[in-house]
């Protein structure tokens, strides 16, 4: 096999690369997955564009489980221009959403006889839509989020000792005001295996405080944003005179800033969150 005429160490170095990559991040509690590709075993099926630029391969995680990757190492020609698109993403609730890529990219010094426009970086672009597209990718509507570049590459002898060089890059996208929404990566050169992208929002989950219950909450549109959230009696409790309970969402998916409370009514004592 040839991928973009470069021997295909490279091809060889994906099918390995998932049994050194450590993945096991513990999933944060405020996090309200949307899209995560390393959870489908199945083919993912993202439209590459044109088709001889990204190829979906399969690969195994530290669990021997297996995965889905996309590449790309057209670094032989000039002027590449290959995009990839995933399928349409329902935001639901979300107001600001977070992706998260873990790719591999090598580097341009180290591949033998490559012409002087190889890269070391990629595009991210997202569309915003009520409703699914069709498999038409067109360029000028969707919106660039970032260059992304790798904070470290690897090298030939990179792959002869098996040493894993996985980058994680976190963007953030919002305020969103469509249904859904498509995520683009644009190749114009580079030798990239896409291992993962994670898609999220995050809220507060619903807790008791000061005998007062605050429900599920997805957090704000801006980073910087609090949302203020009135709080309900539990049974047998009333507010405080004047002092109605509340609290306050952050942009991390943490209850911040509690204020007022809800006391026992008579005949009823506290006993942890609840009046007896």
């Amino acid at each position: 096999m040839v991928c973009g005429s470069v021997p295909c160490l490279w091809t060889i170095f994906c099918l390995h690369l998932c049994f050194y990559v450590n993945t096991g991040i513990a999933q944060n509690t405020r996090e309200v997955i949307l899209l995560d590709s390393k959870a489908q075993q199945t083919e993912l099926e993202w439209i590459s564009s044109p088709p001889s630029g990204w190829e979906e391969i399969s690969g195994l995680d530290e669990n021997y489980t297996p995965i889905r990757t996309y590449q790309v190492c057209q670094v032989m020609e000039p002027n590449q221009n290959n995009w990839l698109r995933t399928n349409w993403v329902e935001k639901g609730d979300a107001q600001r959403i977070f992706v998260e890529l873990k790719f591999t990219l090598r580097d341009c010094n180290s591949l033998p006889g490559v012409v002087g426009s190889c890269k070391e970086t990629f595009n991210l672009y997202y569309q915003e839509t009520d409703v699914e597209v069709g498999r038409n990718i067109r360029e000028s509507q969707y919106v660039k989020i970032d260059t992304i570049a790798a904070d470290e590459s690897f090298t030939q002898g990179d792959l002869g000792e098996r040493k894993m060089k996985l980058n994680t890059e976190l963007r953030i996208i919002g305020p969103l005001s469509r249904r859904g929404f498509y995520l683009a990566f644009q190749d114009v050169g580079a030798c990239i295996a896409l291992v993962s992208v994670k898609v999220y929002y995050k809220k507060c989950w619903s807790i008791i405080e000061n005998l007062a219950t605050f429900p599920d909450t997805v957090t704000g549109s801006e980073f910087s944003s609090l949302v203020e959230v009135e709080g309900t009696c539990v049974n047998d409790a009333e507010e405080e005179a004047d002092n109605s309970p509340k609290m306050h969402c952050s942009a991390e998916g943490e209850w911040l800033v509690p204020i007022g409370k809800c006391i026992c009514k008579a005949g009823f004592h506290q006993k942890g969150d609840a009046c007896e």
